[in-house]
C-alpha cells in the first residue's frame, strides 16, 4: 500500500509539476513607458533624452554602423494573450535619434495584462 500511495503521489507532483509548465509566462525585458513613443523627435532628441524617458535600454548594437537601442517588454504565455512591446531606437554620429520604430501586439501596456 505505501508503494502504491508514493507511486500515486509522484504522479500528482509530476501532473501539477506539467500543468504549472504549461500556464507558466516568461518575461524578457521590462515595462517601459509607451504612452508619449511618437513624441519621439527624430533629429532632436539624443541617447540622454531616450535614457531619461525610457531607463537603460534591454539591448544595445549598430545597425549600418548606427547605435542602436532596443527595449523589450514580452510577457509570453503558452496560453492566453501574448504581450510584446518594442522599441528601437537608431542613432546617428552625434548621438541624436536618426529613426526609431516602435511594434506592440497589444494597445497600452504590457504592465496591464495578466
Amino acid at each position: 500500500m505505501t508503494h502504491s500511495f508514493a507511486r500515486r503521489t509522484r504522479s500528482i507532483v509530476a501532473a501539477a509539476a506539467a500543468a504549472g509548465c504549461l500556464t507558466a509566462c516568461m518575461t524578457l525585458g521590462h515595462p517601459f513607458p509607451t504612452e508619449n513613443v511618437r513624441m519621439i523627435a527624430i533629429g532632436q532628441a539624443t541617447q540622454a533624452d531616450i535614457r531619461a524617458a525610457y531607463g537603460p535600454p534591454y539591448q544595445t548594437g549598430v545597425e549600418d554602423g548606427d547605435v542602436t537601442w532596443t527595449y523589450l517588454n514580452y510577457k509570453l504565455r503558452v496560453f492566453g494573450q501574448q504581450c510584446t512591446q518594442d522599441l528601437v531606437v537608431r542613432f546617428d554620429a552625434r548621438g541624436t535619434v536618426k529613426s526609431f520604430t516602435y511594434n506592440s501586439t497589444v494597445a497600452g501596456s504590457c504592465s496591464t495584462t495578466s
